[in-house]
């Protein structure tokens, strides 16, 4: 299997400043605009929301102009965007972009379903223009120590936890689309396999939509890995260990912690060393990547079929039906603190 995926057509490389908006002004958005706006050979034209508060925040946020429609963006003239509207526009939005020309990096999920996500894909690689999907967690620096550390190894499994209190606003997704599509992502990133086996569990304890899932994946390269992620623990826990057959590889995605267990002897004795991580900022480090492969015209990190598959997994996840925790009234759990 290639993660890399295709690159599509032949990709005009862009002179000169990059002309990039930014297409929804909610908190994602506004973080893009802020990045965007700071970014070396970048001139961010624009951002477009349709909320006049969310226009007006971005605006206080980075100066730029903002438009209450795509249209106007396109007609002020961008080279490429970052799509963070709701999930549910990305379809509509991304494929209107294509048709123009314009390079792209959407939010996880790529789409509402498979089958749009493919329909970008396809129409991307036609056209082609640049399509990156934006799993930031891979640009964590934690991430990549992870990853690195395990680079060529054997590896036997992986657990991650991504857990934390339940969202101030509430969305028409819940926690495997929400949180652990990231580490689906990342278990294919690391194992570099597809995932072959899911066997999912899940409960909406407090919530609609599911808010408790434990998820178990078994890869075509025959690694087992288990994702434990949930919207009822008071405090955000984002943990990844990884078992190889010569180390255990622990990481702390929001301290930046890594460490290393090596050297395992017959009496249990081993030793440990604390790794060397960076200090990047992940959406700086993700928007300068995508801003390198317009650029290049080469495969983006991140390609539209890795996209594709990691909701597809997430939407496999999905098929089992979530079953309440108890009989009680579902009211949010309020966080602590």
């Amino acid at each position: 299997m290639s993660l890399k995926g295709s690159a599509g057509g032949a990709k005009q490389q862009v002179r000169g400043a990059l002309r990039v908006g930014v297409i929804g002004a909610g908190v994602m958005g506004s973080n893009h605009a802020r990045v965007l706006a700071g970014m070396p050979d970048v001139t961010l034209v624009g951002t477009v929301d349709p909320l006049p508060a969310h226009r007006a925040r971005v605006t206080d946020l980075t100066g730029c102009r903002t438009f209450a429609s795509l249209d106007e963006l396109i007609v002020a003239g961008v080279d490429a965007v970052t799509i963070a509207a709701p999930t549910h526009l990305h379809h509509e939005i991304a494929l209107a972009c294509i048709a123009r020309g314009i390079h792209l990096l959407v939010e996880k999920p790529i789409a509402s379903t498979v089958e749009e996500g493919r329909d970008i894909v396809s129409a991307a690689h036609q056209a082609g223009v640049t399509l990156m999907v934006g799993h930031v967690e891979r640009f964590n620096p934690a991430v990549a120590a992870i990853k690195h550390a395990i680079s060529g190894e054997d590896i036997l499994s992986i657990a991650i936890t991504r857990v934390g209190p339940f969202p101030p606003r509430m969305s028409n997704v819940g926690v495997v689309i929400d949180l652990a599509v990231h580490d689906i992502d990342l278990i294919r990133w690391f194992t570099e396999s597809d995932i072959v086996e899911v066997q999912p569990q899940l409960s909406s304890a407090v919530a609609e939509r599911e808010d408790i899932a434990l998820l178990q994946f078994r890869t075509a390269s025959g690694v087992l890995a288990h994702i434990n992620t949930n919207w009822l623990t008071p405090f955000k826990a984002r943990n990844v260990t990884v078992a190889t057959r010569d180390k255990y590889v622990m990481g702390d995605l929001l301290t930046r912690q890594v460490t290393e267990c090596f050297g395992f002897k017959p009496d249990g004795s081993y030793s440990m060393r604390h790794l060397p991580v960076g200090h990047d900022e992940p959406l700086r480090a993700e928007l300068i990547a995508f801003v390198q492969a317009v650029r290049s015209g080469g495969l983006p990190a991140v390609t539209g079929d890795e996209g594709v598959a990691s909701l597809e997994i997430a939407t496999r996840c999905l098929e089992a039906p979530a079953r309440p925790a108890s009989s009680a009234r579902k009211v949010p759990r309020r966080a602590v603190g």
